[in-house]
């Protein structure tokens, strides 16, 4: 039996050809142009700035002493951080992150499920991905 280096083994080059394919789909581009325009966009990173800060201000008052901490500090905090998201999650630059995020990741997980699967001696003509399906056999309770 020949002894190939990994490298050299077409199935590399096969791959590398996937990765190719894989940055040219509509998904992926509209994933990479929503992730850019979110990061990009002043207000929704202020608002995530302020999130930010109200989280760690939140965590340093909760990590108090009982004695020391001020309940009513503490949920107005949490009031704050319940606006802040709010804000953040209705800005059209997150909403359109969200959208193409989720179909990039069934785009992922189908890929990442049929080469497991693959990998696994299933059929790579049906091997797919379910939503219900975590990809780790560890947690699974069979597939069906």
């Amino acid at each position: 039996m020949e002894n190939k280096n990994v490298n050299d083994l077409d199935v590399i080059a096969l791959t590398r050809e996937l990765g190719k394919k894989i940055q040219a789909e509509d998904v992926f581009v509209k994933y990479q142009l929503a992730k850019q325009n979110a990061d990009n966009d002043a207000d929704l990173q202020k608002i995530i700035g302020a999130f930010s800060d109200k989280r760690t201000e939140l965590s340093e008052e909760s990590g108090k002493p009982e004695n020391e901490k001020d309940e009513e500090k503490i949920r107005q905090i949490s009031r704050e951080m319940r606006r802040c998201y709010g804000e953040i999650m209705s800005n059209q630059s997150m909403i359109n992150y969200n959208e193409a995020k989720d179909n990039y990741d069934v785009l992922m997980n189908r890929i990442s499920a049929i080469i497991q699967k693959s990998f696994e001696g299933e059929d790579p003509e049906t091997a797919d991905y379910s939503p219900e399906c975590t990809g780790s056999c560890a947690t699974c309770g069979g597939c069906g």
